[in-house]
Order: structure tokens, then sequence, then C-alpha cells
């Protein structure tokens, strides 16, 4: 059941908003603005505007939060499900949810959310972990109130591996300043859980909330897809797309993962199965003006060369093109040879001088971008390997990189990154113990420590990037 009513804000989120009122940042030359979400079908608009940060209460049953952890340490990759009530607080608005589902999510960054192995819950001393969440809101109530303003589901990420609380939020951001419409939407909030029992809340911080990308995220698109009728696939780490031999499957809602795994209509896997295999195929064989031709028939390629553009600027190298991993397609047709397909960024924590030798790559600040990624992971190679698709690449880098743009310049992004830690600064210490602050440097295991984004100096890797782009765009 849910319920709508206004409440009485915190003393505390009445300092979020004197900061949040301050007037913007405005570059000298304004461009358009982001593009906005008009209509609010799917509660796009209301769940993803960054004026608010939203608060998110969550409540467990003993025996839920237990079936869960004993779960996790059956296999770490379960999907299980449990049941919980959410209250969702934004703005004078309270929507309260009495039956929605959380779930554990993440890759190699799925954590046990607390204690270690083998434990149960304790209410008193609790060793809380910070962990990825999916909160479905519909999954065992399939009606109408089981919805907040028309969404049914969010992604709550921590900001694992990122002092500085904003590489994912100012990666999609961009995105969506350069244009890229299939980027996801995203904002802070701030998350609480409480087991039954438990004399008060864990306050678990703030977090990225993010728009999931399932049939609704293509549906809120549909003008620009063309259709939602198609195949949508979660691509991991493997979808190289040169083997029609990988592990290939549906989310069945149970705890097996696919390298490429269809994500909606599973009862069609044979047909979708059939349809990318058929893709795999042709950017492998073909060849010459016979690909060029195919890659455009099938695909917007001034699209993809542009994503893949703020992607490389971005300093994104855990992706396709190089560690052949973390990221969407969607085959706008069910038909095997008459279809659109298009390339979804995902999972932007790894980005702004966060480096790692891995593959091509040694250092993701000065790696040449149109030698971003191994050869042996075909796609974005042989479209570059074309003079007219390479130059809508090397434009739009250069694009991203110009001053008068605003879009990646060292001060403008400078000024963005300061207004969005200004707004959460004073949330960020938690009761987990972990992240306690907000800090000026990438992840403690990349290769590249001395990368800074909000130090103007020579380190900056907004500037270190744009100086290596325009080294190897510039004829």
């Amino acid at each position: 059941m849910r319920t709508l009513r206004p409440i009485i804000l915190f003393a505390s989120m009445g300092l979020l908003f004197s900061c949040m009122n301050s007037k913007p940042y405005e570059p000298e030359n304004p461009k358009p603005p982001i593009q906005e979400v008009v209509e609010d079908k799917y509660g796009v608009s209301y769940m993803y505007d960054s004026s608010v940060i939203p608060e998110i209460h969550i409540t467990v049953s003993l025996d839920e939060w237990n079936s869960l952890l004993k779960a996790y340490d059956q296999n770490s990759k379960t999907k299980k499900n449990i049941h919980c009530g959410v209250r969702y607080l934004k703005d004078k608005e309270e929507t309260v949810i009495t039956d929605a589902a959380i779930r554990l999510r993440g890759n190699t960054s799925r954590r046990r959310p607390e204690g270690s192995n083998g434990q149960m819950h304790k209410s008193s001393g609790t060793d809380w972990h910070h962990c990825h969440f999916q909160i479905n809101f519909r999954k065992f109530q399939k009606d109408d109130e089981h919805e907040v303003h028309g969404a049914r589901k969010i992604a709550l990420k921590w900001f694992k591996d990122d002092p500085n609380y904003v590489r994912e939020l100012y990666s999609y951001d961009l995105f969506r300043r350069a244009g890229i419409w299939t980027a996801p939407n995203d904002v802070y909030c701030r998350l609480w859980l409480k087991v039954e029992g438990d004399q008060k809340e864990t306050y678990f911080g703030v977090y990225n909330m993010i728009e999931p990308i399932d049939e609704r995220f293509v549906k809120q698109r549909v003008d620009e897809f063309g259709s939602d009728e198609g195949f949508i696939w979660k691509c991991r780490y493997g979808a190289d797309l040169r083997s029609t031999g990988a592990d290939i499957g549906a989310d069945l809602d149970d705890d097996v993962e696919h390298v490429y795994e269809l994500k909606n209509s599973t009862k069609s896997l044979d047909k979708a199965t059939e349809q990318l295999k058929g893709f795999i195929t042709k950017i492998n064989t073909l060849k010459g003006s016979e690909f060029h031709d195919w890659i455009a028939s099938v695909c917007d390629v001034d699209l993809l060369m542009r994503t893949y553009a703020v992607n490389v600027t971005l300093g994104m190298w855990d992706d396709y093109w190089n560690n052949k991993n973390n990221y969407y397609l969607y085959f706008n047709s069910t038909d095997p040879q008459d279809y659109k397909f298009f390339f979804i960024p995902y999972d932007y924590d790894n980005t702004l001088g966060t480096s790692s030798q891995c593959e091509a790559q040694s250092d993701s600040g000065r790696q040449d971008p149109f030698n971003w990624g191994r050869k042996e992971n075909p796609l974005i190679y042989k479209i570059l390997q074309f003079d007219d698709f390479r130059e809508i690449y090397r434009k739009e880098l250069l694009r991203l990189v110009e001053p008068t743009e605003g879009l990646f310049y060292y001060t403008t992004s400078m000024q963005r990154i300061q207004k969005w830690q200004m707004s959460v600064k004073q949330f960020v210490s938690n009761d987990t113990g972990e992240d306690m602050s907000i800090k000026d440097a990438p992840a403690s295991w990349g290769n590249h420590s001395e990368y800074r984004l909000l130090d103007s100096g020579s380190d900056n890797f907004f500037k270190v990037k744009a100086e290596s782009i325009k080294k190897f765009c510039t004829k």
C-alpha cells in the first residue's frame, strides 16, 4: 500500500537547500541545456531531478535480512530479492511502499552488507559494509500502488573506490551534455536501512541512484530508439563481440550470470540469440565496403562514434573496446536481419584518472584515443578504419575538450564537481565507518595515483586528457 503526504523537513535538509539554491556556474558562452526528460510517465524526471537529494529508508524483517546473508554465503552473485518496506522522501512529499523488494548488485564490487561469512544479523555492534543495492517497488505486488511516480526500480551504488564521490555522476552528466541520449540518468540520494528489532536505523550515507536499463528505459526513449519491441542485452566481462560460442543466456531471476544476458522477452531467448549471433558473425566476417555499408545500415554510426568519444575522454578503460566489459546493447526489432542496434554506456566509476594496467591501457589520461583498446575486440576498431567514421570520432573528441564548449574543459568541470560535492559533503559520514569523507584522489589500487580533479596543476586529469586528445587528433 502506498501513501503520499507532506512531511516536515529535517533541519539538516534546510542546510542542503541553502547550499543548492546558490547560483550555478555559467560558462562565458552558454550552450543548450542538458537534455531534459519532458514526459514523466515512468517517473524519470521526478526521480532524477537533481535539485533535491531524496532520502530512502528501508525496513527489513530479521528473517528476511538473514535469508539474504545466507544467500550471499552460498553464492556471492546471488540475485535473491527479499521483502522490505520503503519510505521515499523528496522535498515535501513522502511515498510509502509496504511490500517492495531489495537485492544486492555488482560484479567484482558485490559485497556482504553485514559481518563475515556465516554470521547472522547482530542488533548491536553491527559490522556494516557499503554495498550496491537494487530496489524493485513492484517485484511482489504488481500494481500502480507499488511505484514512485511511475518508477518501478532503482539501482543504488555506493561510491566504491571513488574518494571524490563524483566520477560516475560526472560521467553520465557529460554524456547527456554531449547529447548522448542513450546514457542513463542518475542523482545523489541518501540511504538508511533498519532491520526490525534494532533500536535505530543504520545510515549508509550518500549513494548514487541510477536509472535501470530495462524495458522502461527503452519505452522512455522509444521515439529515439524507433521501437520498444526489441531485445536488451547486458554485456559482462568477456563480451568482446568476437565469438558466437560465448556464454549467452537469459536473466531468469536466478543466481546465474551470463556474458551476454537477455534482460527482457526472456521467453524469446532462441530468437534473440539467433539475432545476436548473426550480428557478431557479420562484425567479424564482413570486410571493406561491405562492412562499411552494413554497419551504417544497422547503426547510427554518428551516435556511436560520439558515444565512444565521450567514453574515451572520460578515461573509461574498463569498457568494451579495451576490457570487453560494461555495456548494454539494444536491438530495436526481433527480426534476425532487419534491426537497428544501439550501444548503451554503463558503469562509469573507473574513470577520470582511476587508471589501470589493462590490455592496451597503461595510462587512461595519455593513451592514444585511436588505439584505446584491443584490435581483437573488433567493433570500434573496424569502424575507425574508415575515414568518414574516423572523422566523426576525431571531431567529437576535439569538441569535448574545446574550452568554449564548456563540456570537459578543466575550469567548467571543476566548477560542476565542486557544486556537486558541496551538496552532499555534510552527509557523507555514515554508520558503516567506510568512505567517511570526500578526498581528491583516484582509487588507491590505480596505477596513476597522481591524478587530481580539483587541483589545477600539471596532474589535473582534465588538463592531461585535453592535451593528449589534441596531440593525437589535431591534423
